[in-house]
């Protein structure tokens, strides 16, 4: 579901390198963290670690989402992992839904919007 449909052109996430994935650091700013001031996407993509490509296909087999409760904020300016794709993943996980006009860093962006679902998730988890 992350990709059922064309890449989106901002979207940055590079071919693996040596079992490795970077994103490409001239679209990090369009496609990672528009909302942030450009010299903080700067940093952030001079500061970037790669991810192990082999996260993307590893089975989780006992995912906690199946048995707790879950909740999921939907970033509805992603343009790395496409906001359809993550309302499908939070339908799937059974999440109470909170939906943020955020890039995908919603938490650096909106912080004050993501700490109110953390609370609530909170108090929601301790019925």
């Amino acid at each position: 579901m992350l990709q059922s449909g064309p890449p989106n052109p901002k979207s940055g996430i590079l071919p693996p390198e040596n079992g490795y994935i970077w994103y490409d650091k001239a679209k990090f700013h369009a496609g990672f963290c528009a909302d942030l001031p450009k010299e903080k996407a700067e940093f952030l993509a001079d500061s970037q670690i790669p991810v192990s490509a082999a996260v993307f296909g590893h089975v989780i087999e006992n995912a906690a989402w199946k048995t707790k409760p879950s909740w999921y904020i939907v970033a509805t300016e992603d343009n790395a992992i496409p906001p359809d794709a993550e309302r499908f993943m939070a339908k799937r996980a059974g999440a109470k839904v909170s939906e943020i006009k955020g890039s995908h860093l919603v938490f650096m962006s909106q912080p004050e919007a993501v700490a109110k679902v953390i609370e609530a998730a909170a108090m929601g988890a301790a019925k």
